[in-house]
């Protein structure tokens, strides 16, 4: 068993796990031969985001093999995006890498990452060019980009996800942040510090398979697009002017033809039809003003992001309780 070192990690390795059971043992012996070299000094936190395999025995042998490996098992599966934060939460490192559990990120990579970062930088994504997923998880992750950039008014980048390094400072600002919607790298681009992105190498999944389906893409791409943007209304708002406009001026056509001409206005049908369009824009309408207000509902209840049923090797810090106490609406 390795001793565990008394300092502050340098490095903090924050790894969600979720049906890949069978990657940890790889992951975490590749993780330490490309950490080594850097530092003795690091740690490797691992959280189970409630995996139907076992994922969670899996952690807890290497937690009783390396000291430095720390396991996060919650108490149900809450979701990639939580199961990151739990783990920044218990972090303590200099820098923090986050990344997938699969080994389609690469450990090999982050000796580069943390290089890239010793120029100055707070902030250093991968940049997947060559990106080893599916036809369908490909597309619809470039659709989502653009879609969310335009409603965003910004280019995203759909190569560039979690895998990253991130400097402490950068870390402490994004676990202020303790909204329900939650996309890790979408608040490390609004916090801004100095960032960039170097390539990657992306690999393909060594054993189970995505829990994206179809219907929780969409899901995550339409809360998303409602948390970070408000530009669905404003869209909502030129639409109604538009087709409001386009009546008027069909109706003054229509006045118009019939005083100089004589010709009367018939159509029950494309009365029906007008009136039954403009009932569905209505209430697609509503139904977009009510995700937003469902969105401060759910924020007004001030629930905690997560609950840990067992940790090993570490304690709950004083930054993470903190947090979960902000959460939840103490003081």
């Amino acid at each position: 068993m390795s001793a565990s070192s008394e300092r502050r990690p340098l490095i903090s390795v924050v790894v969600p796990v979720y049906s890949c059971a069978g990657c940890l043992p790889e992951l975490y012996g590749r993780l330490r031969e490309s950490l080594e070299p850097i530092s003795p000094d690091f740690e490797i936190i691992l959280v189970n985001d409630g995996s139907p395999d076992d994922a969670w025995e899996a952690i807890r042998g290497l937690c009783l093999a390396d000291l430095r490996v720390k396991g996060i098992n919650l108490s149900r599966n809450f979701g990639q995006h939580y199961a990151i934060t739990a783990g920044l939460d218990y972090s303590s490192g200099d820098w923090m890498v986050v990344m997938d559990g699969d080994l389609q990120d690469q450990p090999e990579e982050i000796p580069k990452f943390y290089e890239a970062a010793q120029k100055g930088y707070d902030v250093v994504f991968g940049r997947r060019v060559v990106r080893r997923d599916r036809l369908f998880k490909r597309l619809s992750s470039r659709g989502f980009s653009w879609l969310l950039g335009l409603l965003m008014g910004e280019k995203l980048d759909p190569a560039i996800a979690n895998f990253g390094i991130y400097r402490r400072p950068v870390i402490d600002a994004v676990l202020e942040i303790r909204e329900l919607n939650r996309s890790f790298p979408m608040f490390v681009r609004w916090l801004g510090f100095r960032q960039t992105a170097i390539e990657v190498r992306h690999a393909e999944r060594l054993s189970g398979k995505s829990s994206y389906t179809l219907r929780k893409l969409l899901k995550f791409a339409l809360s998303n697009v409602v948390a970070y943007s408000n530009r669905p209304l404003t869209l909502s708002i030129y639409f109604g002017l538009a087709v409001s406009g386009a009546s008027f001026l069909f109706g003054a056509y229509l006045v118009g033809r019939y005083l100089l001409h004589g010709i009367g206005v018939e159509g029950w049908t494309s009365l029906m039809v007008s009136l039954y369009f403009i009932a569905g824009l209505l209430f697609a309408n509503l139904g977009l003003v009510g995700l937003y207000l469902g969105k401060i509902f759910d924020e007004s209840k001030k629930r905690p992001l997560y609950a840990v049923r067992e940790a090993l090797n570490l304690e709950r810090s004083s930054r993470q309780a903190g947090s979960v106490a902000a959460a939840r609406g103490e003081g």
